[in-house]
């Protein structure tokens, strides 16, 4: 029997339990996990904000994670381009793409390849972007003491 080969695709900046879930779920659903490390240039125009973490940096946090077999360069916004170098039979998503357009467009493009998508459960709690967004809003002072910027009480 041939084994079954997942993709999962992320930047994977500031690794938090949602990139975890999604790896997690996605290697309990094949037999060989590759994770797809979006470039810093992709990243950018999908989600208008380059990663914090370097890219090599980011594959290796990824690589390291027990659930993933590989950890590749991602510079593909079209996943067919992904599947062309890499072959894999299902392609995992966040179940936040479920009845949007993008999430439509993926499974037409995956199924006319024969890979199954299969959308995840979503972590809501923690997102890169709310920790990106919460992190802007600290200033650092000495040691470990941290300022939220324009919280007077705090500053006083």
């Amino acid at each position: 029997m041939p084994i079954k080969i997942g993709y999962a695709s992320g930047v994977f900046d500031l690794f938090h339990i949602g990139h975890l879930n999604l790896l997690r779920n996605a290697r309990e659903r094949c037999d060989y996990l590759i994770a797809g490390v979006s470039t810093p240039d992709m990243a950018f125009e999908v989600k208008g904000t380059r990663p914090v973490v370097p890219l090599d940096e980011r594959i290796e946090i990824v690589r390291s994670c027990r659930y993933v077999d590989q950890a590749v360069a991602d510079k593909y916004i079209d996943k067919t381009g992904a599947w062309h170098e890499h072959g894999f039979d299902v392609y995992f998503k966040g179940s936040d793409w479920i009845g949007t357009q993008k999430g439509t467009d993926l499974q037409q493009g995956m199924a006319e390849l024969g890979v199954e998508v299969v959308f995840l459960p979503y972590t809501p709690t923690t997102s890169s972007t709310e920790l990106r967004r919460a992190l802007s809003r600290l200033t650092i002072v000495s040691g470990d003491a941290a300022i939220i910027a324009g919280d007077t009480a705090a500053t006083a």
